[in-house]
């Protein structure tokens, strides 16, 4: 009788340990199911966090974007000032050219016009001549004779001293004229130095201006060079992120299958 009632009561114990066992595996399954939910909640936010970082990496690229937009319109700004000022210079060089072409012209108008007052006075000489010349016929035709003669000797005697008188203030004249030149020619050259230096001054100012862009450029170097390092800076902040998560998977991991360890010495206990 007490061998059965206790094999009765070993039996119940057995089923009552199989049901213990059971609902330590439904809690195992639980906490598996549960550690899986947490690892999706936790691949949900890491993939929310990658989608937050490729839109701040978007936003940045449109940045930059923005960014060399607007360097792009600036050198276009700077390339347009510079046809400008070129076109503006290219004008001032035309209008030098003008007025050089200009008192050029008056130049040589005025020596026209000397030249024309020169043979004006040369006619009126030769006309002044001719009429001695028949005033002399004249007197020559009313005197005749030695007396006629011998006059007419000293008035041509008079008449090449006044010639000489005259060719002499022509003589003088035309070193006047050549000096005039000389000094026309002298302000002609000061006129193209003051061109030279002109232009001279303009090809300094190119040249400032070049030494600006290039100042410019490497401005634009610099800046896209310190825009690269701060983004390779995030990018690495982003992976190191990223390591340290998977770290800390890891080790939920290894804590995971230590409290597995522990459940099965449990069991095996």
């Amino acid at each position: 009788m007490f061998c059965g009632t206790g094999k009765r009561e070993n039996e119940r114990e057995r089923k009552r340990e199989r049901e213990r066992e059971r609902e330590r595996e439904r809690e195992r399954e639980r906490e598996r199911e549960g550690e899986r939910e947490r690892e999706r909640e936790r691949e949900r936010e890491r993939e929310r966090e990658r989608e937050r970082e490729r839109k701040r990496e978007r936003e940045r690229e449109r940045e930059r974007e923005r960014e060399r937009e607007r360097e792009r319109e600036g050198e276009r700004e700077r390339e347009r000032e510079e046809r400008e000022r070129t076109k503006e210079r290219e004008r001032e060089r035309e209008r030098e050219r003008e007025r050089e072409k200009r008192k050029r012209e008056r130049t040589r108008e005025r020596e026209r016009e000397r030249e024309r007052e020169r043979e004006r006075e040369r006619e009126r000489e030769r006309e002044i001549g001719r009429g001695r010349e028949r005033e002399r016929e004249r007197e020559r035709e009313r005197g005749g004779g030695r007396e006629s003669e011998g006059e007419w000797g000293k008035e041509r005697e008079r008449e090449g001293e006044r010639e000489g008188e005259r060719e002499r203030g022509r003589e003088i004249e035309r070193e006047r004229e050549r000096e005039r030149e000389r000094e026309r020619e002298r302000e002609r050259e000061r006129e193209r130095e003051r061109a030279r230096e002109v232009e001279r001054e303009r090809e300094r100012e190119r040249e400032r201006e070049r030494e600006r862009e290039r100042e410019r450029e490497r401005e634009r170097e610099r800046r896209e060079r310190e825009r690269e390092t701060e983004i390779e800076k995030k990018e690495e902040r982003y992976i190191e992120r990223a390591r340290e998560v998977e770290r800390e998977r890891e080790r939920e991991r290894e804590r995971e299958r230590e409290r597995e360890r522990e459940r099965e010495r449990e069991r095996e206990r």
